[in-house]
């Protein structure tokens, strides 16, 4: 393809640099967006003819020759065509709105959303230790205050766990959860992982989503069991040509 001049940043031994070329090579990079501007152009642009400058160097020294980048080469190549021949299987697969509707309207209890809490705690090694933290929360202490100072769960920010379907928790923790109201604190809590103090934020009770609203995420599901099903199909018809020992 012919460039106008005025896109044309650079050239190394006639190879040319295009302002497109430099554009899509930022918006690859992670945190390429600081570069969209003229300083940030030229300074991609000045890497990407040091990357061609190394690329004729290396082509000077055989180095395409070199028999660990022909072993590397190989495998590369091999890993592109299977990853090659799963897009030209799968690239004909359609879902249609016709089975996206006969999904939702037949399989109501798969797609319903199930209850979700959205819950905080502190979690200590033993019961008196979580006492003793209760009674500074009722004389006062907040509850994200006394997370941050005496829990051993330094994964979550002032006890905060998000949100989370039920079934998520282990037993004790989720029936401890059940008995709360909203706002409400437990008393300790023991578990597998040592001692909680839980507060309940609030919940979601389960629900049917409306058509909508889960319309897509039912085309992602559909559209994965067909691929699935052609790739299966797919691989039994090349076994029966293709010899295949296994050992486990």
């Amino acid at each position: 393809m012919t460039e106008k001049n005025n896109d044309i940043l650079a050239e190394v031994n006639g190879e040319k640099i295009s302002q497109k070329d430099v554009v899509s090579f930022i918006t690859q990079m992670q945190g390429g967006q600081q570069f969209l501007n003229p300083q940030g152009i030229h300074q991609i642009t000045d890497e990407l003819v040091n990357q061609e400058l190394m690329y004729i160097d290396a082509l000077e020294n055989k180095l395409d020759k070199d028999e660990e980048f022909t072993k590397e080469l190989e495998i590369t190549k091999e890993n592109m065509l299977k990853n090659y021949a799963m897009h030209k299987l799968f690239e004909s697969i359609e879902v249609s709105d016709e089975e996206i509707k006969n999904y939702y309207d037949n399989n109501k209890e798969v797609v319903k959303k199930p209850k979700s809490y959205r819950a905080s705690h502190i979690l200590v090694d033993d019961e008196e230790s979580a006492k003793n933290i209760l009674n500074e929360i009722n004389d006062g202490l907040s509850f994200e205050d006394a997370a941050n100072k005496y829990s051993k769960d330094n994964g979550s920010k002032n006890g905060d766990l998000g949100e989370f379907p039920k079934g998520t928790m282990v037993k004790e923790f989720e029936e401890a959860l059940d008995k709360l109201g909203e706002g409400e604190i437990s008393k300790p809590v023991k578990t597998q992982f040592g001692y909680h103090i839980i507060k309940l934020d609030h919940t979601h009770d389960e629900y049917l989503p409306e058509f909508d609203e889960i319309k897509d995420r039912i085309h992602d599901t559909l559209l994965m069991i067909k691929r699935q099903e052609k790739y299966l199909e797919k691989t039994r018809k090349i076994k029966e040509k293709v010899e295949v020992k296994k050992y486990y």
